[in-house]
């Protein structure tokens, strides 16, 4: 998944700054009452730290918070409602800023910033003005309900803190503290608009209830005994500072935080008591309204939910042609490409253990192959990033409905590394054939490798992306990897490969059919094991997460699909003069963007080449 990990946390609002009160320091605070008009590079700068004002996580994460904003460090977003309201507020008046720079008075790389932030605004907008939901600015994490089993801030801020908070000073520690506090301040607001949602009838599927509030309650448990994660990450790492951090965080997440779980999860419970068991958005007041956005924010184009049902159903039986002899080759005769993947899934050859032990034999190999494919890197690009990267383990709360795994850039500075978040709750996830395509696809050369490219482009480019990239690109990452002899001699990986190929496709078919198409969850499970061949437990987790982020699942096979069309393009119109390495280099360097101007920027780096 997005996967530059600060855009996995929705961009939300934080102080109560109305339309009248969006100075900020700096360059910002000078733009807001200079009379003079800004140039296009002051302007695009002082809208990130606007839009960094509602997202100070952000700030943490990317490495920023610091000097004229080192108060950000101490901050979370606000998730009220007058915080959402006041976010639509900045984004109203910062598209109208931008409206007002001419595109022919700047070069192409800042032209294509001026259109990120037209089409991530305007997306973002139109989310807003919808009756309910969690909507991202610029970001991939679209939700109609604001707490479910992947969404919510009791899922958010301790892995937030734990990961992105540096703690190495006494300073830091009291920041940390500050945080924790606000947080009792985010759960207030996200709950006061999951009540709003019920009353207007939105109340989410039975099934996706019932694991939140199975996870609800382990954060409760966790708070009840000496605060859990929130306070073992803090002591564990002022070891050497002095100050009473223990009491003092424990004392907050008692008297504060616990209570707004508990409140959580009584609004859960009496929601839960009127679910029924159809998933999709279609079954939901205004639900073919939040799809419909939902799906245009994720794939950045304009096509129905019908069209990519049929493109994923025929890209599903395209990829299953090329594993049939790949599966003949290996024994595996019999049944369709489905069967024999469950059955190839199965085979003990291919499973780690369902121990610690077998859990760190998972992290070991995702980093032997990370570390192969870095040597041939150079076969690939023009000018390399480090790919600053660690692996790391979900929080244990978080497992039980979260996806394999997902991964993100770290800080511009390199000081916060990028992050390949492993679920290894259950190791049957995971098989020694598909474990090198995930490490490809959320670290190098995917998620982590792209957004370092991305945190050398202006803040605001940092700030703001598109999923069909991110997503395209992570695919894109993984075919590279196929392509640069990462399977040489290795049919089973090969299969991880196409299979997870398949799994993106038939993701196109399974989300339109439960939003748009009124297929029921066992239906859309049974179909998606037998186009995949993935397990059961994995499916499961799949279709709920379809459920609880609609649209999102659509922009990684639609995505990938147009940079490949991109490269063709190229390949035709340069002839002897192109380069994989020149085209990789300049979707890399165009930075994150929606699809339409992805081919923009091939247009001026095929006109380049043949100057």
């Amino acid at each position: 998944m997005n996967h530059n990990a600060l855009n996995r946390r929705n961009m939300l609002g934080l102080l109560g700054l109305g339309s009248t009160s969006l100075a900020l320091p700096g360059c910002a605070r000078n733009l807001a009452v200079s009379s003079a008009a800004p140039s296009a590079a002051d302007a695009l700068d002082a809208i990130a730290w606007r839009l960094l004002e509602f997202s100070p996580e952000s700030a943490t994460t990317l490495g920023i918070d610091n000097g004229l904003h080192a108060g950000l460090r101490a901050r979370l977003g606000d998730r009220s409602p007058g915080g959402m309201a006041r976010l639509a507020d900045l984004l109203k008046q910062d598209l109208a800023l931008v409206g007002t720079i001419s595109s022919q008075s700047v070069d192409a790389a800042t032209r294509t910033s001026l259109d990120v932030v037209k089409s991530a605004y305007r997306v973002a907008l139109d989310g807003l003005a919808l009756p309910y939901g969690d909507i991202a600015v610029g970001g991939w994490r679209n939700a109609p309900y604001v707490v479910i089993q992947n969404v919510g801030t009791y899922l958010d801020v301790p892995r937030f803190l734990d990961a992105d908070h540096q703690v190495k000073t006494g300073s830091d520690a009291e920041t940390y503290l500050s945080r924790l506090g606000d947080m009792a301040g985010q759960l207030e607001g996200e709950l006061a608009r999951m009540a709003e949602a019920g009353r207007q009838g939105l109340i989410p599927p039975a099934f996706l209830l019932d694991r939140t509030i199975a996870q609800m309650r382990q954060s409760i448990t966790d708070a009840q005994n000496g605060g859990g994660d929130l306070v073992a990450s803090l002591v564990r790492r002022t070891v050497a500072i002095p100050g009473e951090w223990q009491r003092r965080s424990a004392d907050i997440v008692r008297t504060r935080i616990l209570p707004g779980y508990e409140r959580q999860l009584a609004e859960l419970v009496r929601q839960r008591a009127s679910a029924t068991m159809d998933p999709g958005l279609s079954a939901r007041p205004h639900g073919d309204a939040f799809y419909a956005w939902a799906l245009r924010a994720s794939i950045t184009t304009a096509r129905t939910p019908a069209e990519v049902h049929a493109l994923g159903h025929e890209q599903v039986a395209t990829l299953h042609a090329r594993m049939d002899p790949l599966l003949r080759a290996l024994g595996y005769t019999q049944g369709t490409v489905g069967e024999r993947m469950v059955a190839m899934g199965q085979d003990p050859r291919f499973a780690f253990a369902p121990t610690d032990a077998g859990r760190a034999e998972i992290v070991e190999m995702m980093r032997s192959k990370i570390d192969f494919i870095r040597t041939r890197l150079p076969m690939a690009f023009r000018r390399l990033v480090p790919g600053n990267l660690e692996i790391r383990r979900l929080p244990l709360s978080e497992e039980a409905g979260a996806p394999r795994a997902y991964g993100g850039a770290g800080s511009v500075d390199g000081k916060i590394p990028g992050k390949i978040w492993l679920n290894l709750g259950d190791t049957s996830r995971h098989s020694r054939f598909s474990l090198p395509t995930l490490g490809f696809h959320e670290g190098i050369p995917g998620h982590v490798w792209q957004g370092e490219y991305a945190n050398r482009l202006p803040l605001i480019r940092s700030v703001l992306s598109f999923n069909a990239y991110s997503e395209g690109w992570a695919l894109y990452a993984e075919q590279l990897a196929d392509e640069l002899g990462a399977y040489e001699s290795d049919p089973a990986g090969q299969l991880g490969f196409l299979q997870n190929q398949v799994w993106r496709a038939a993701r196109m078919v399974a989300d339109t059919a439960i939003h748009a198409m009124g297929w029921s969850r066992a239906k859309t499970v049974d179909w998606f094991i037998g186009a995949t061949g993935l397990p059961a437990s994995e499916v499961s987790a799949e279709v709920d997460r379809y459920c609880s982020w609609p649209g999102q699942a659509c922009g990684y096979k639609m995505g990938h699909s147009e940079i490949i069309r991109q490269r063709d393009r190229a390949q035709a119109a340069l002839g002897a003069q192109y380069d994989l390495r020149d085209f990789n280099q300049a979707v890399v360097d165009g930075g994150n963007v929606p699809l339409d101007v992805l081919a923009g920027n091939i247009d001026r780096y095929v006109n380049a080449m043949k100057a």
